[in-house]
């Protein structure tokens, strides 16, 4: 890859960055992770990911909230971000999708292959 695309991690579950990491790495991405939905909208801001791994649970802000804030700003709201979460609930997975240009993965039912195939997708 010539400009490899960069991956945010947004999971305070530190086994979900130490297993996805490498994997999006060994396909070539940069891949960079925080803890909270603060350290989030701040490396967001300072980075621009091409891509955002987010979860929902977290300390601080929620993804819900983080992914609310993107899709209202203008310089991150084309961003493709996949919810990357263990929970599974009906009118947050609506919430999530009505935000557009989001995909919604239970963790316990996609295995990091299908995640890694999944991000691919989305860089296309």
């Amino acid at each position: 890859m010539k400009n490899p695309k960069k991956i945010l991690i947004v999971d305070d579950e530190e086994i979900v960055v130490n297993v996805l990491t490498p994997k999006l790495e060994a396909e070539g991405f940069l891949v960079d992770a925080v803890e909270d939905g603060e350290q989030a909208l701040q490396k967001i801001q300072e980075d621009k990911p091409d891509l955002i791994l987010l979860d929902i649970i977290m300390p601080k802000l929620d993804g819900i909230s983080v992914l609310k804030e993107l899709k209202q700003n203008e310089e991150t709201k084309n961003i493709p971000i996949i919810i990357l979460t263990n929970l599974y609930d009906d009118q947050k997975m609506t919430e999530v999708l009505q935000a557009g240009n989001t995909d919604y993965l239970v963790k316990v039912e996609h295995p990091v292959s299908e995640v890694i195939k999944k991000v691919k997708e989305k860089l296309e």
